[in-house]
């Protein structure tokens, strides 16, 4: 079974190993020793834990309308540039940038500009996953 280092799942997660270890410490993230006894966190324990923290603070909000699309995530507009026909939205959600080509009538329509709350939907035929 895979197994991760404090500093490891900090770079998954996103966040300092500084705060990996609270979360051990404060009993949010399952941690054991390894034979080293150096801190260490299982890949399934990590995987859950992931998954929680995603339904935390950039979660879909419960009242959404529903959809088919799975992969949502709520965040802030932090760029719109926009040209005759097309436009290109920058959308941040937490530590995930995510950039959007919708039209520039898009833009108008539903008033998008930096500082607007939106939720970013993705849906794609094909998802490419590598590993490290």
């Amino acid at each position: 079974m895979a197994s991760y280092s404090m500093g490891q799942a900090a770079r998954l997660l996103g966040v300092s190993p500084e705060t990996v270890r609270r979360w051990g410490d404060g009993g949010r993230l399952a941690m054991e020793r390894d034979g080293a006894g150096r801190r260490v966190i299982e890949g399934v324990a990590l995987a859950r834990f992931a998954e929680e923290r995603g339904a935390g603070p950039h979660a879909v909000p419960e009242d959404d309308v529903p959809t088919s699309v799975r992969n949502s995530f709520v965040g802030i507009v932090t760029g719109v540039r926009v040209d005759e026909v097309a436009a290109q939205v920058e959308v941040q959600s937490g530590p995930h940038r995510l950039v959007s080509l919708v039209t520039r009538e898009a833009v108008e329509e539903l008033g998008l500009e930096v500082g607007v709350t939106v939720t970013a939907r993705v849906k794609s035929t094909s998802v490419h996953i590598d590993l490290p």
